[in-house]
């Protein structure tokens, strides 16, 4: 039996709570799992899961077994990153979750840069605008933008960027532009449901607290982005969203007297799984990325 490769086995299984997916996340079948920790037990002398109706979960034994495995793998990636040198780049697969709209305005246009880095790196990217389950889907590094839901998520803010209230030319020839937030009340406004509703503006040291509302509502960033660009209303987003678009003066900020709270992008890191280099270095790299952005 590979130590390596059972403690490898072994920490996935904790991490996703069954053999089936754990299996499906190392690509093997679900019998070489079984069978890897039942030779790890039996190496090991001790039962290292409960397994019941609800799943797998460790025993005392197999929890302290887990954390100590899983430091010890991360120790030794970082051994191999080390002997390998900084330029012999990153290895194997990495699993990254982000908004759709903001991977692809402002990440895969710039992923060649990263792979050529990195030329023996394979990188997975799920785009979805809600927050999924990091352990189950094997993710490595999510890029999320706002408050973050989970408390106990592992992040790190790697960019803060601007809100505004956005519109393009054409909307504002045709309902005028609001000189107030209380104007924002006369427009048509399109809502994307990932966000709150109700938004304070600041302007002097005065806040003044505005429920938003509108005939379309969207639930991904995309369908907001469509909508405006077609002419329909105006909307509260981050810039990052436009970025694009504000450059060109396909949309312009209105309101610019007045500021809204900022938001935080943020590299969210597994709980319960090794923060790899790989993770690390992208992080880093993304954070780079958003220092230019608008």
């Amino acid at each position: 039996m590979d130590r390596y490769q059972a403690m490898a086995t072994f920490i996935r299984v904790v991490e996703t709570g069954s053999f089936s997916s754990a299996a499906r996340q190392l690509g093997v079948g679900q019998p070489a799992v079984s069978k890897t920790i039942a030779q790890l037990e039996s190496r090991l002398q001790v039962s290292l899961l409960i397994r019941s109706t609800h799943g797998l979960t460790p025993t005392e034994a197999g929890q302290n077994f887990y954390e100590r495995a899983r430091n010890a793998l991360q120790e030794a990636d970082e051994a191999e990153l080390a002997a390998k040198g900084a330029g012999a780049g990153l290895w194997g697969r990495l699993r990254v979750s982000a908004a759709t709209t903001f991977a692809r305005l402002h990440v895969i246009p710039k992923l060649p840069q990263f792979l050529a880095e990195h030329p023996h790196l394979d990188v997975d990217i799920i785009l979805d605008d809600r927050m999924i389950d990091l352990v189950a889907e094997g993710v490595d590094i999510s890029l999320r933008m706002g408050a973050l839901s989970d408390s106990t998520a592992v992040a790190r803010k790697i960019a803060t960027g601007g809100r505004s209230v956005l519109a393009t030319p054409a909307y504002l020839a045709r309902a005028g532009r609001p000189q107030t937030p209380a104007d924002l009340a006369n427009h048509d406004t399109v809502i994307y449901s990932q966000l709150p509703s109700v938004w304070s503006f600041t302007r002097d040291g005065s806040a003044v607290s505005v429920s938003v509302s509108g005939r379309l509502r969207v639930s991904a960033a995309e369908g907001l982005r469509a909508a405006i660009l077609a002419d329909m209303g105006l909307t509260i987003t981050s810039d990052w969203m436009f970025a694009p678009e504000l450059e060109s003066g396909a949309v312009v900020r209105v309101l610019e007297a007045w500021s809204l709270p900022s938001i935080d992008l943020w590299a969210v890191f597994p709980a319960r799984r090794m923060m790899t280099a790989k993770a690390r270095q992208f992080a880093g790299f993304v954070e780079e990325l958003m220092q230019s952005a608008v």
